[in-house]
């Protein structure tokens, strides 16, 4: 893991497509700001996690279909 200190107004570049700016700093927390092709995903690992879950779930739930 890459660890990195940046100020209020700093970015960090990700590849040529993504940035992430440091919009906010204070009460534990940290508010950033990402910018990213449309075509790509961007969400919180909690969100995601759940996402899958969900996805998991309905493929449990679908009969397997088996072709002769």
């Amino acid at each position: 893991m890459l660890v990195l200190s940046r100020k209020v107004g700093e970015r960090i570049l990700i590849g040529e497509k993504v940035s992430v700016t440091v919009v906010k700093i204070g009460h534990g927390g940290v508010r950033l700001g990402v910018e990213a092709p449309p075509e790509m995903s961007v969400v919180r690992e909690e969100l995601a996690k759940e996402i899958q879950r969900a996805e998991q779930e309905l493929a449990d739930e679908q009969p397997d279909v088996i072709l002769d």
